[in-house]
């Protein structure tokens, strides 16, 4: 397969972040998916949402498994550190990565099929260490590299583009990452760019298992009438429970108000923010709410999106294993190699 490298070249008015780089420095190469992938829009999401956040390229680890979805880290973030690792595989190598080398921000990249079906149990293992990630499955509902056979989360009467009916029931990975332990949840569509960017830079920004389901329509496989995953029907069926943004760490504004009441404030990019205090219907940090309230309306057919649950006070899996602040390729070798009376003590704690 021919790769085609963009230009290195900018031009000299493109605007740039805080830090001093352009959207084209957070973009990769020439995509080779179908014309019109929902994948290719997720890739553009990541590129603008890490030239949101000023994240510098090289602090970000991107890891992938096998599937349409894991060829597109090759289209976003060129100058990152990278890692395709075989099928389903991309949560145990993301981990010992994590483990080996917490100062990277890491961004696992993976599909329906490699995290629903054969990297199943890899995905929950993650998900349930609390490994600091975030997580993002494009999914299709398709096996989209092996000419469209439904995967593990086809909805169970969704129609093939042959018109072959799915009897399995489909698994809801939003709900699975909840039930699991998961301090991150949201699900996104790839056409809803406004909703899909804040959600992958709170995502980076978030400390532990950080998960988002990107419903993704395959163009050439599972958009067509009676498939549930199509552009129309996701429009159609979308209910979003929030409107999203992300604010960087600056100095905090502060608004006291009364219920009720309008008030603007300006923000530190100088607009105007209009705020009117209402209470709120939907809380994102109930996760027993929001597990109930995802299957009341997919019993309705509906797909609910945004954020939908997140654990303000999250840990992550260095927090449980109290594991040293430095990466362990800033380590001496004394500090690496224990002494005698070390793994003595180690040894007969397994007596």
């Amino acid at each position: 397969m021919t790769y085609i490298a963009k230009p290195k070249f900018h031009h000299p008015s493109l605007q740039t972040n805080d830090i001093g780089f352009t959207r084209r420095d957070y973009e990769g190469k020439v995509s080779t998916l179908c014309a019109g992938c929902g994948h290719d829009s997720i890739s553009a999401a990541i590129v603008q949402a890490c030239f949101e956040i000023d994240l510098e390229p090289h602090r970000l680890a991107k890891l992938s498994g096998i599937g349409c979805s894991s060829k597109t880290p090759d289209y976003f973030l060129g100058a990152s550190h990278g890692f395709n690792t075989v099928h389903g595989r991309m949560p145990s190598v993301l981990t010992g990565a994590n483990l080996a080398n917490r100062d990277l921000i890491y961004l696992g990249v993976s599909g329906d099929g490699d995290s629903a079906s054969i990297g199943l149990g890899q995905f929950a293992h993650a998900i349930r260490r609390g490994v600091n990630m975030a997580y993002i499955v494009e999914n299709n509902g398709v096996y989209g590299l092996t000419k469209g056979q439904f995967s593990a989360t086809a909805d169970k009467g969704s129609k093939s583009k042959k018109g072959v009916v799915n009897s399995d029931s489909g698994i809801d990975l939003t709900g699975l990452a909840m039930q699991l332990g998961a301090t991150f949840v949201g699900r996104s569509f790839s056409g809803d760019k406004e909703q899909l960017v804040p959600l992958i830079k709170a995502a980076l920004r978030h400390k532990g298992a950080a998960f988002i389901d990107v419903l993704s329509p395959c163009v050439a496989f599972n958009n067509h009438k009676g498939s549930t995953k199509s552009f129309d029907w996701v429009r159609e069926h979308n209910e979003a429970v929030n409107r999203l943004d992300i604010m960087q760490g600056r100095a905090p504004l502060v608004a006291r108000y009364e219920p009720g009441t309008l008030i603007e404030i300006r923000q530190h990019d100088g607009s105007m923010l209009s705020l009117r205090k209402v209470d709120a219907d939907y809380d994102p940090t109930d996760r027993v709410a929001a597990m109930s309230f995802l299957h009341q309306r997919q019993a309705v057919g509906e797909i609910v999106t945004g954020l939908l649950y997140v654990d303000p006070e999250a840990e992550d899996l260095h927090d449980a294993h109290n594991t040293v602040e430095r990466p362990l390729n800033a380590l001496s070798n004394r500090e690496l190699t224990p002494p005698a009376s070390a793994l003595a003590k180690i040894n007969a704690a397994f007596r």
